[in-house]
């Protein structure tokens, strides 16, 4: 695996290396050593899957509170989604600011987000799935978003918000009182 810090401090962009023969390739998608190698670590405990129909779809920006707040590893793994993540992290450097990138079944690159970071993704095709690893349980009360559209955060999605759940639309926007998430 290729290790890329994005512009967001901790967060990584993760290509893979796959072997390749006459039958297809294969490719190791997670190792504790390389990982560990670059100074990330998590603990996975839960893994989810979602499929989105429609091109266009946005699904987010969700990220849970402290003390259940959680280290997220994502891969598309059918189609191509545009995914989002918002530094949230009081005090840090990058906090406010968004970082966006193509993952796709194709470029088999993977998002690796730390605690304190919102997430997010918008569909370019039809039929989008995205595989997640979690390091912390879902946590219905620890959850918390902002909306995909603050203009606070301004994220350039690459295409017109196509299907939002009621619940995504609703998230509130940030205001003066949100100065960030601390551990």
């Amino acid at each position: 695996m290729i290790f890329t810090e994005t512009a967001l401090t901790g967060a990584y962009l993760i290509s893979l290396k796959p072997f390749r023969d006459n039958r297809g390739w294969f490719a190791r998608t997670y190792c504790r050593r390389d990982f560990e190698a670059v100074g990330l670590a998590a603990d996975w405990v839960q893994m989810n899957h979602s499929m989105t129909q429609q091109t266009g779809a946005i699904r987010g920006m969700h990220y849970q509170n402290p003390p259940h707040a959680e280290i997220k590893l994502v891969r598309c793994i059918a189609g191509r989604a545009f995914d989002v993540i918002i530094d949230l992290r009081a005090g840090s450097p990058t906090f406010g600011r968004w970082f966006g990138t193509e993952l796709s079944a194709e470029n088999q690159q993977m998002l690796y987000i730390p605690k304190g970071f919102a997430h997010g993704f918008q569909t370019l095709t039809e039929h989008c799935e995205l595989m997640y690893c979690h390091s912390d349980y879902y946590t219905p009360g620890s959850e918390g978003a902002v909306r995909y559209n603050d203009p606070q955060i301004g994220i350039e999605w690459p295409l017109p918000a196509a299907d939002l759940s009621a619940r995504d639309a609703a998230h509130p926007l940030l205001d003066t009182s949100f100065h960030g998430l601390t551990f």
